[in-house]
């Protein structure tokens, strides 16, 4: 039978405390500490033990007393703030603070009124909240006719292009360094470490800061700094030029780095990795995964002298390398997809771990399915990046259309849908690859291949309800045009009155 805990904490300096029970799924443990903070659905909680370290929210989570109480901050998540969508409505020409505090003065009158509510009001909730999400979630505002600025007149680009510069200032860049160096030396708990070896790792519970104090952490416990001599502070200043060159932009962003990074750090320890294979055939790997979208090809800001963490390598070693992260990171366009998958196929029955060809072949396989493992996470972390991915692929469409270039047909915001974007590529892309690395690792198969059965199912889902509703709401257009003459029948009807008429 499962124990209840009790987790006493404080948040904005009122004690608080949340009960559970020790089996109690992590997304419900989440939920409780929401809704003790008060916290809105798209804010990040973290929460802090006493020594000031981060802790993972999860049923693991060790019961305390008031003397040893946690703290928890709830911080708004970039990509979702109220102050945007008032912003841009402001700029518009909109108030749209005062037509939602209209609107819910009379959703209150009428309920204290008839105790009723008519379905016109909610489709004026859902009205008024579609503007919000549209003002929220999209960067280049095509829809809305807001890209003059981009050809005419000027080279500024568009207010409402990008909610932040595409390039990190100075200043952005030099806080997030200070912040990074003052935590680089606080101790990172247990669990912790043994969380960021799984698959089901929460990316969006960290700032940018912290996520570099992690990617420092795995070069530490993977025992890199000795083996390859590599010092903490050309690490760290790698690790700052790395952040630096990824950019401001929806989902290929420093965020996304991490999330491959930890991926594949996920997956050398499912796999036992570090005794099949060189270490430096694991370095080469990690640090391709860290580098992978930088915006600078060639990685030429990563070899820097100042920043080289490879400088005490012997030549052998570091052309082995260099050669290793450039087949790594060609390895993640796509276009390649088919010709990786089917060299990996061909040799799998076959496999050996001293065949270089056949390494060279698996870590490919591996960033690429590091690369696009979003869906082999918990659907709470998993979703938000397809929203990113999909802004990211609107605002490519809405440039090719206002160029009169040939739209991508996967990045048109009037034909693709949220769950018709994953169906296909989940069926077709995903499961395929993952299920020929799984034959290779068995134990990968509760990891990383059940979590994207269940994602298929989801937007399998999905796409059934939307394609309800989408018939729902043509037969109910269809069935107001019953009985109802169109402009052009009555236009006709009268034709046909005339020529009888005059007929002799």
């Amino acid at each position: 039978m499962a124990t209840t805990k009790i987790i006493y904490f404080v948040v904005e300096g009122r004690p608080e405390q949340a009960e559970f029970p020790s089996d109690c799924p992590a997304q419900d443990v989440k939920e409780v500490f929401r809704a003790a903070a008060e916290a809105g659905p798209y804010d990040i909680l973290k929460l802090y033990n006493t020594k000031g370290n981060i802790i993972n929210i999860s049923p693991k989570l060790e019961s305390n007393t008031r003397q040893t109480q946690y703290k928890l901050e709830v911080v708004a998540a970039d990509c979702k703030t109220d102050s945007l969508g008032s912003e841009l409505a402001a700029a518009l020409g909109f108030d749209l603070s005062a037509m939602e505090k209209r609107l819910q003065a009379l959703e209150k009158k009428i309920l204290v009124d008839s105790a009723d509510m008519p379905s016109v009001m909610y489709e004026m909730r859902n009205r008024v909240e579609s503007f919000r999400d549209k003002l929220e979630s999209v960067e280049h505002l095509s829809w809305l006719g807001l890209f003059k600025e981009l050809t005419e007149g000027t080279n500024k680009p568009s207010p409402f292009y990008h909610k932040r510069s595409l390039r990190k200032t100075k200043e952005e860049c030099q806080q997030v360094m200070e912040n990074y160096l003052h935590m680089s030396s606080l101790e990172v708990t247990e669990e912790v470490r043994q969380y960021l070896k799984t698959p089901t790792f929460d990316n969006w519970q960290w700032e940018d800061a912290e996520i570099m104090v992690l990617l420092q952490l795995m070069y530490m416990d993977l025992d890199f700094m000795s083996k390859f001599n590599i010092e903490m502070e050309v690490l760290q200043q790698f690790l700052f030029e790395v952040y630096r060159h990824y950019n401001n932009i929806p989902f290929h962003n420093f965020k996304h780095c991490f999330c491959v990074t930890q991926m594949m750090y996920g997956l050398i320890w499912l796999t036992d990795l570090q005794n099949k294979m060189d270490d430096i055939d694991i370095l080469t790997m990690l640090t391709s995964a860290i580098c992978h979208d930088l915006d600078h090809p060639g990685y030429n800001n990563a070899y820097q002298p100042d920043n080289n963490i490879f400088r005490n390598l012997t030549t052998e070693q570091f052309k082995r390398i260099r050669e290793g992260m450039i087949k790594c990171v060609l390895a993640t366009d796509m276009a390649r997809h088919n010709e990786i998958l089917n060299q990996f196929r061909s040799i799998m029955s076959v496999f050996d771990f001293n065949n270089k060809k056949h390494k060279d072949v698996l870590t490919m396989i591996i960033i690429k399915v590091s690369d696009i493992s979003n869906e082999a996470r918990p659907m709470d972390v998993a979703e938000p990046w397809l929203d990113c991915l999909l802004q990211e692929f609107f605002n490519q469409s809405d440039m090719e259309k206002l160029e009169g270039l040939p739209v991508s047909p996967f990045m048109d915001r009037d034909k693709v849908t949220k769950p018709s974007s994953q169906t296909g590529f989940i069926r077709f892309v995903l499961l395929p690859l993952f299920i020929e690395l799984a034959n290779l690792f068995p134990n990968l198969e509760q990891h990383i291949i059940d979590p994207v059965r269940k994602a298929l199912d989801y937007y399998t889902e999905m796409e059934k309800a939307l394609e309800m509703e989408k018939l729902n709401r043509t037969g109910s257009s269809q069935s107001d045009k019953i009985g109802k003459p169109t402009e052009n029948q009555k236009e006709s009807k009268r034709v046909q009155i005339q020529l009888s008429q005059t007929k002799p």
